[in-house]
């Protein structure tokens, strides 16, 4: 693997001297460790991380190809390239899938320089058919790397990430109905600077919210214009604080109050580079009810709205 690579997403860049540092590198881009999957890791800031489960039908190939050629395309700049990486005991579906989505990509102007699978011990280059194996020495490289940067580091599955997402809901549930009717006693242009002042101090100082301020705040993201003024403070800067409030939240809401915060996590999750738990957290939308904010674009905030869910498939993409 030749010249060094280098590996973005959202507030992370990489260096990659090796097939092995990258197949290394992946759960620490996703956030957990995929199996049956094919990973788009940018190798230029311009474009996205993906995920999807490994296709393994020629309509599952257009399914996948049609949710990311658009996003692809979009932000891809001239020299623009990705590493494909086939997570997956079945080298020979690897070679077929990959190829395939290398050439796909190709048609739109990105370039794949790296085209890896790895099973569980092994990687392989199927391009050129080098393999080697896959080394504890790289795994605490890349570990290191990302403790330093300030990232979490990945969990067993997707099954953990939405572990997180689920505590004890009764404590704030018994303050639900007194936290609504305070709400409706108030005023609507009360309760947003509230919400507003109560998100800036968790930003300051990180501590957890009571249950009662958890009850006022569930109750108060129920409302639109300020669900949409909570999430129009979403920025990269700030991406990862909104992620701690809101995934605390989303585990202690109760269903009735949990598509807001929920919602929240989603976006935020996906703008801090998190696309599993960005999926995890929209997982605890109920379908029936909205998700977005009213306003759908704000200057300074492209594509405010995550990615589509990939034909059935699971998929996870993360902001550039």
């Amino acid at each position: 693997m030749a010249p060094d690579r280098t590996a973005h997403l959202t507030g992370m860049t990489l260096s990659i001297h090796s097939p092995d540092e990258l197949i290394a590198a992946v759960p620490h881009l996703l956030g957990f460790k995929a199996e049956e999957s094919i990973v788009f890791v940018p190798l230029r800031p311009d474009l996205r991380l993906a995920r999807v489960d490994l296709p393994s039908t020629a309509n599952q190939c257009a399914e996948v190809w049609d949710a990311i050629r658009g996003a692809f395309g979009r932000y891809a700049q001239p020299g623009a390239s990705v590493a494909i990486v086939c997570m997956t005991h079945e080298r020979q579906a690897a070679d077929l899938v990959g190829h395939d989505f290398a050439t796909r990509l190709a048609s739109i102007g990105i370039d794949t320089p790296l085209l890896l699978s790895a099973d569980a011990t092994r990687w392989y280059d199927l391009d050129s058919g080098d393999s080697g194996l896959q080394t504890e020495a790289a795994r605490d490289e890349l570990a290191a790397t990302t403790v330093l940067a300030g990232r979490a580091q990945p969990v067993s599955n997707r099954d953990a990430v939405a572990a997180t997402l689920v505590a004890d809901r009764a404590p704030v549930a018994e303050l639900l109905p007194d936290a609504r009717e305070e709400s409706a006693q108030s005023k609507p242009r009360r309760e947003r600077p509230w919400a507003l002042g109560r998100l800036q101090q968790f930003h300051a100082d990180g501590a957890r919210l009571t249950d009662g301020d958890a009850a006022r705040l569930l109750v108060a993201v129920e409302s639109i214009p300020i669900r949409d003024a909570l999430w129009n403070d979403i920025g990269r800067d700030n991406a990862a604080t909104h992620v701690a409030l809101w995934t605390d939240l989303t585990a202690r809401a109760p269903d009735e109050v949990r598509a807001a915060p929920a919602s929240l996590l989603g976006f935020a999750a996906w703008r801090s580079g998190n696309g599993a738990m960005a999926w995890c957290a929209l997982d605890q939308v109920p379908t029936e009810q909205a998700l977005r904010p009213r306003r759908p674009h704000r200057r300074g905030h492209p594509d405010r709205n995550a990615p589509p869910r990939v034909g059935g498939r699971q998929g996870h993409a993360a902001s550039a």
